[in-house]
């Protein structure tokens, strides 16, 4: 099954560190409103992907978390999104943001897949964690945002040392929350910021993500504080 076929949160297995922040999202005005939506949608006959929606938090514990890598919403296309951002499963073709942050890089690896990223450490986490089918942001300012909210202010006071890659105006909207919260903590934490990676704005000022060198520099910042990069 590629798509959400149930709104059903308390049965989405997580990994350690995550269950305080989404089960008080759960309970709030907000969390029920977005459960409301996705219910009515549903039922409504609307496919909506993926299906699993916190497969991020599945994957990745929160005492792992060395990077942090923002998208905005999961692809619109069937077979495409399984809950990490940017990332396809195996086997699927690359859509154009990745063969960019592939470029970006230095390498084209034959899956699509991030699984591995995953699960070494970097959390890929898209603002938005639900769309329907052939309709981008479809599900954006429906409640998914206070919880990614919640989330990255929680890595923000827990997580150290912790990149965290802004592409595109969704992801550095949450810039100053991340730094309020991480300098309230005592956390060290390395923002990089530029243009979202889709072949619409790859290349643009102000800062053109191909080129931007994201990699080298957050491999080498994490390096020098003696953690190992899976970049």
């Amino acid at each position: 099954m590629d798509r959400l076929d149930a709104w059903a949160p308390q049965q989405w297995p997580l990994a350690e560190g995550w269950r305080q922040p989404v089960a008080q999202f759960l309970a709030s005005e907000a969390g029920q409103r977005l459960a409301s939506f996705l219910q009515q949608r549903l039922a409504a006959g609307a496919v909506i992907f993926p299906p699993h929606p916190l497969q991020a938090l599945e994957l990745t514990p929160l005492s792992s978390v060395h990077a942090v890598v923002l998208g905005q919403d999961p692809y619109h296309g069937a077979g495409q999104a399984h809950g990490l951002a940017f990332s396809v499963r195996d086997g699927v073709k690359l859509p154009p943001s990745l063969k960019n942050i592939f470029k970006e890089l230095g390498h084209s690896p034959a899956s699509g897949s991030l699984v591995e990223w995953a699960r070494h450490g970097v959390l890929l986490l898209n603002t938005c964690l639900t769309v329907e089918e052939g309709q981008p942001a479809s599900h954006a300012r429906r409640g998914w945002e206070e919880l990614t909210d919640r989330l990255v202010a929680h890595v923000a006071a827990t997580a150290s040392p912790c990149v965290y890659f802004l592409w595109g105006a969704h992801a550095q909207a949450k810039a100053p929350l991340i730094e309020r919260t991480a300098a309230a903590h005592g956390r060290e934490v390395l923002i990089l910021q530029a243009n979202h990676p889709s072949p619409l704005s790859a290349r643009r000022p102000p800062v053109p993500f191909l080129g931007c060198g994201h990699f080298c520099v957050a491999r080498a910042w994490l390096a020098q504080r003696g953690v190992a990069s899976v970049f």
